[in-house]
């Protein structure tokens, strides 16, 4: 079983995957599982003013890659956007494939690098002890960020190594 560890400095621990996800559906789900079903046991509170849920997403980011290829499939182009939401980035490269413009620009055909793509997403966590802590998933990583008790480093460690895309 791969094991978080630790890293010197500010309280930090990451985990590598054997293999990043598959896809983004993937990567998708387990994201909404730990926000709606909540199995680090967080706890909503309360910050000047404002009401926060057990675990918040903080930042997303998702990554789509494009190659653009002649006729005879030699590449002649390449591109990258990035996108703020998961629906963003869906149709953003439904938007990249249909521009036929872009396309004509580039001299050849645009095709989507669905194993090249990034994507991460950063959750905030409140602890039931109090702490606020960070949770950030990337497609090939995980990594557990300002926390001091360690209860919350193997309480994650034990929910990750129960989900085996995350081992």
């Amino acid at each position: 079983m791969a094991q978080f560890n630790q890293r010197p400095g500010t309280k930090s621990a990451g985990r590598f995957l054997k293999h990043p996800f598959a896809d983004v559906t993937t990567f998708s789900g387990i994201i909404q599982s730990l926000v709606l079903k909540n199995p680090l046991g967080c706890t909503p509170y309360r910050s000047a003013k404002k009401a926060h849920p057990p675990v918040e997403r903080v930042r997303e980011m998702y990554t789509a890659k494009f190659v653009y290829l002649t006729p005879a499939g030699k590449r002649i182009g390449s591109g990258q956007d990035m996108y703020s939401t998961l629906e963003g980035y869906q149709n953003g490269i439904a938007a990249v494939i249909s521009n036929m413009a872009n396309s004509a620009a580039h001299g050849g055909k645009v095709r989507h690098l669905p194993d090249a793509d990034l994507f991460s997403v950063i959750l905030k966590c409140h602890d039931p002890g109090g702490e606020l802590y960070y949770l950030a998933i990337a497609r090939d990583r995980l990594t557990l960020s300002s926390y001091s008790d360690d209860g919350i480093r193997k309480r994650v460690e034990a929910w990750a190594n129960g989900i085996p895309a995350l081992v």
